[in-house]
C-alpha cells in the first residue's frame, strides 16, 4: 500500500507561482511512476504531469506546458509540481498520484493522495 500526501496549495494572484509537494510512504518509490492530476468541481479528473521512475522521462499536459514542472527526488521519496505564471483556471484541487510501474503515463494510477487546493485569484 502506497499512502501520497500532498502539500503546498494555497491562495495566489495570477501570474504567480506556487509549488507544490507530494510525499510518498513507500520503500521502493523509484519503481513508480508518479503523477498530479486536478480536479474543479462538476468536471473529470484532468491530467497534469507524470514523471517515470528514474526522473528521466515526464510528460506534461500541453495547456501547461511551459509553465508547471514535474520533478522527483527519490532519495527523500517526494515529487513536486512547480507552477509558474498561474492562471485562474489552474484553480482546482491538485492530487498526487503513484502508478505500480516505473513507466511515465497519464492513465492507469493506483494510488492517490487526498488532494491540497490552489486557488488563482484575477
Amino acid at each position: 500500500q502506497v499512502q501520497l500526501v500532498e502539500s503546498g496549495g494555497g491562495l495566489v494572484q495570477a501570474g504567480g507561482s506556487l509549488s507544490l509537494s507530494c510525499a510518498a510512504s513507500v520503500r521502493t518509490f523509484s519503481t513508480y511512476a508518479m503523477g498530479w492530476f486536478r480536479q474543479t468541481p462538476g468536471k473529470e479528473r484532468e491530467f497534469v504531469a507524470a514523471i517515470s521512475g528514474s526522473g528521466l522521462n515526464i510528460a506534461v499536459a500541453d495547456s501547461m506546458k511551459g509553465r508547471f514542472t514535474i520533478s522527483r527526488d527519490n532519495a527523500k521519496n517526494t515529487i513536486n509540481l512547480q507552477m509558474n505564471s498561474l492562471k485562474p483556471e489552474d484553480t482546482a484541487v491538485y492530487f498526487c498520484a503513484a502508478r505500480r510501474s516505473p513507466l511515465v503515463s497519464s492513465r492507469n494510477f493506483d494510488y492517490w493522495g487526498q488532494g491540497t487546493k490552489v486557488t488563482v485569484s484575477s
